[in-house]
C-alpha cells in the first residue's frame, strides 16, 4: 500500500485527492515564469516542486540584492532626501 493511500485513510475529512494535487501543481506550474514560456503541458509533480523552490530562492537572492542597494542608496543620500524615500516605502 502506499504512503499516500494509508495517510488517507488516517485524514479523514482532509483528505486530498489526486485531482486537488493535480489541479495545485497545475497553479503552480503557470505560476512560475520558467516553466510558464515552455509551453510543456506535461511536467512531473516532483519537477514542477522543485522549479517552485529554485523560483523561491532566486526572489529570495533578488530580494536580499535589493535591500541591500538600497540600504546603501539610502546611506549615500542626504537626510532629507533618505526620510522621504522612507517614508514613501512605508505607504
Amino acid at each position: 500500500m502506499s504512503s499516500r493511500r494509508s495517510r488517507s485513510r488516517h485524514s479523514g475529512s482532509s483528505r486530498i485527492t489526486d485531482d486537488q494535487i493535480n489541479e495545485l501543481v497545475s497553479k503552480l506550474q503557470q505560476l512560475l515564469p520558467e516553466m510558464n514560456n515552455r509551453r510543456s503541458d506535461k511536467r512531473s509533480a516532483a519537477n514542477v516542486l522543485q522549479e517552485t523552490c529554485n523560483y523561491i530562492r532566486s526572489l529570495h537572492r533578488e530580494v536580499d540584492d535589493l535591500s541591500e542597494r538600497l540600504s546603501e542608496l539610502l546611506a549615500n543620500t542626504d537626510t532629507t532626501q533618505a526620510a522621504l524615500i522612507r517614508r514613501l516605502l512605508t505607504q
